[in-house]
Formats: C-alpha cells, structure tokens, sequence
C-alpha cells in the first residue's frame, strides 16, 4: 500500500486517549449538548433522503463516510491572512465513528517490510517468492487451457469466460493479499484504553522492542510483529493477520470454485459426452489431463484451508495459538471470542465483500489491537478545535521522486 493509496480508516471516539510528553491520560468525553442546534451544514450533510437510507438498508453499508469523515486539510495555511480560516469538524459524540483523513504512510518509493517502505513485499524470502510466482503461473495454465477449449469448440465460450473470471479474481486477490500490510505493529504503537484498564502491565516484543498486542506474533521471515497474526503463508509470500484476512479468504474461495468449476466441467464431458461436438482436442486433451490433477490437489488444499479459516473465525483462534494450546492441552482454557464478519470483510456493505479491496473496520484500533499516539494527538487538538500540527512533518506536502530522501 503506497502513500497514494492510503486507505481512511474509522476510530470510535470512546477509546482514545490523550498523549502528552509521552504520558497516557484519559481522554475527557465529547458530548454535543443536544439543546445546542447544529449547524445547517451538518444539519444537511446528517440527514439522508429516502434513497439514500433504502440504498444503506439494501447494501448493509454501516456507515457514510459524508458526515463521518473528519473533513480537515492538514496542508491549508495562510501566512498572509488572505484565507478564509478553515472550519473545524463537529465535535464527535463518545462513542461515534468518524474517519481520520490524514495520510501518514511512507512515500518511500521502495519495496519492504519495514516502515519505512512505500510498498509492503516480502522479498527476503526466495522459496515464498517461487512459490507466490508458482501460484500466478498455474492459474493462468488453468485459464489457457480452458480458453483453449473454448476456441476448439470443447466447451461453450460461455462457460470459459465465467472460469477466466473466476481466475482473474483469485489472482487480483492473491495480489492483494501479498502486497497488502497485514497489520503489522509500528514502533509508536501503544495499548487502546480497554487494554490499559484491564491490565496493569502489556507484552512487549523482544525482537522488534515494541508493544505486542493480543494475539499477535513475531514473523521471523517478514521481520514485524502482526497483529491477529493466524499463520505466514508461503504461497502468498506473506504473513496472514487481521488486515489482509479478507483477501485471504477470497483468494481461497474463488480458487476453490475454479477448482470445483473444472472437475465439474471434465467431468461432465467424460461421462457424458457422447457425440463427437463435445469431444476435446487431441491436443488439448494433454492439457487437460495435467490440469485435472492440479484441480484435484487445488481443490483438497484450499478445502482444507477454508475450514481452517472457518474454525479460526468461529473460535477466535488463529493457526499459531491452536497449535500452541494442543501442545500444551490448553484448548479447554481458552476464553477468545469468535471474530466478528464486520471485523473480517469491513462495514462498508455487503457489496463490497466478493471483491479484493481493503475492507472499512467499525473500529480500527480495536480491530489491530493498539493505536497511535499521532492520531489520538490530532483527535485531542481537533477537539478542542485547536489547529492540529503534525510533528516531524513539513506543513507544505512534497511528493518526492523515486530515490528521493523525504525532507
């Protein structure tokens, strides 16, 4: 994920705290004193026309990033004063989702695991490079040999643009998935207000010399602690964890229906072909001979996979903490909670779950397990309607060139 394409993620205003001079106090309450009427702008911008709420009922969207997006310039300054000065946002309720806009990720143009990095890849690992490559280069065999069919005449043209779809989507999300952070812990990361009520003392990673939040583990091969980390999946060249589960799970579906979707097809046609309109190329019947074995292995694999994923959200136990608690007969004292859909696949409607992009979280810190002492300083300074300033970063924004050091 670039700089470009960072992704507005929503916080709930019950759970931030305020940072000062690297101390954790609580934050005070923001509640709108509802005797005080709101401005017309928020009057308009709050209330939806009736398509608009029959669309949201229809598509499940949970919320609407028009009022709920804390709608701040961080780059406006006028030194002059010729400007008209820049409204603050409304001041959120305890407990209402908003949507922070500003973009704090790299714009590094290199690819890496650290922080530092524009792009998240894993290129430290060769055996899960050949095997992240092995995976494009059989699925697009699969869809050669299907169009083949097409062309000769085997199958209906039909049919083999579904399966090329199908294709196209496991591929565009196994590209997500390996090139997707899948919630690793940056070095500032501190616990959110739940955990520092409940505990007295937190993890810490002695490899990354961070805070470790629940769940999650240090990947050895990808150098970060992931959060919600379930396993490091080398046919994805990636660790699997809370922000990239998602692609995970549709990559592993729609490979298991161009699997299911191929044996059915040859299948078809092996016992049930008998005029010579149906019967493959010669050629052709090479190819599919190779492929049907690949299916079949394809198919027992992400079968096994998908109910190790179904499990693991039923649960609440990720691949890493089952195997530990069977090693030391401890399943029966787990006390984790089964993972919400919404915490998987977002709440920006049901829409949007068949397709590989980054899902929307009710709740981003709760959802990665920490939060970010930069962000809960800009709640706090927008809040109290102060003009928040980004510390380290320059208030003019430069988008600088491959190979240029960020001032």
């Amino acid at each position: 994920m670039t700089q470009s394409d960072k992704q507005n993620h929503l916080y709930n205003n019950h759970n931030q705290d305020d940072y000062n001079n690297n101390i954790y106090h609580p934050q005070q309450q923001y509640i709108h004193n509802s005797n005080t009427p709101l401005p017309d702008a928020v009057n308009a911008a709050t209330t939806n026309s009736p398509w608009t709420t029959f669309c949201q009922n229809c598509c499940a969207q949970g919320y609407d990033p028009r009022t709920e997006k804390l709608e701040y310039n961080y780059t406006y300054q006028d030194a002059q004063g010729l400007k008209p000065p820049q409204p603050f946002p409304r001041i959120r309720n305890r407990g209402e989702m908003y949507v922070d806009s500003f973009n704090d990720q790299s714009w590094n143009c290199s690819l890496g695991t650290n922080e530092e990095a524009g792009t998240w890849m894993n290129s430290g690992d060769q055996a899960g490079t050949i095997m992240a490559a092995l995976v494009w280069l059989l699925m697009i065999y699969s869809a050669a040999t299907v169009t083949l069919l097409s062309l000769t005449g085997g199958i209906p043209v039909s049919i083999g643009m579904i399966y090329c779809v199908l294709v196209m989507m496991a591929l565009a999300s196994h590209a997500k998935t390996s090139l997707t952070d899948p919630g690793s812990v940056p070095r500032a990361a501190v616990p959110v207000e739940m955990q520092r009520q409940a505990q007295q003392s937190h993890s810490m990673c002695g490899q990354c010399q961070t805070f470790k939040p629940p769940q999650s583990h240090h990947c050895r091969i990808c150098n970060r602690c992931v959060s919600r980390m379930d396993h490091h999946c080398p046919w994805m060249n990636n660790c699997v964890g809370a922000a990239n589960l998602k692609h995970f799970i549709l990559f592993l579906c729609y490979t298991w229906s161009c699997s299911a979707f191929a044996l059915s097809l040859f299948g078809s046609n092996y016992f049930f072909c008998s005029v010579e309109e149906c019967t493959f190329h010669p050629v052709i019947v090479h190819l599919v001979r190779v492929m049907t074995v690949l299916c079949i292995g394809s198919f027992l694999f992400t079968s096994s996979m998908i109910m190790n994923v179904t499990y693991g959200i039923l649960t609440g136990i990720g691949t890493i903490d089952r195997l530990k608690k069977k090693a030391t007969n401890t399943m029966s004292q787990s006390d984790e909670e089964p993972i919400a859909l919404t915490d998987v696949f977002g709440v920006g409607g049901y829409y949007t779950w068949p397709f590989p992009v980054d899902p929307v979280f009710e709740d981003h810190d709760h959802v990665l397990g920490y939060s970010m002492p930069q962000r809960l300083a800009r709640e706090q300074q927008l809040m109290e309607r102060i003009q928040p300033l980004v510390r380290g970063k320059p208030q003019t924004v430069h988008i600088p060139l491959c190979g240029e050091v960020p001032v």
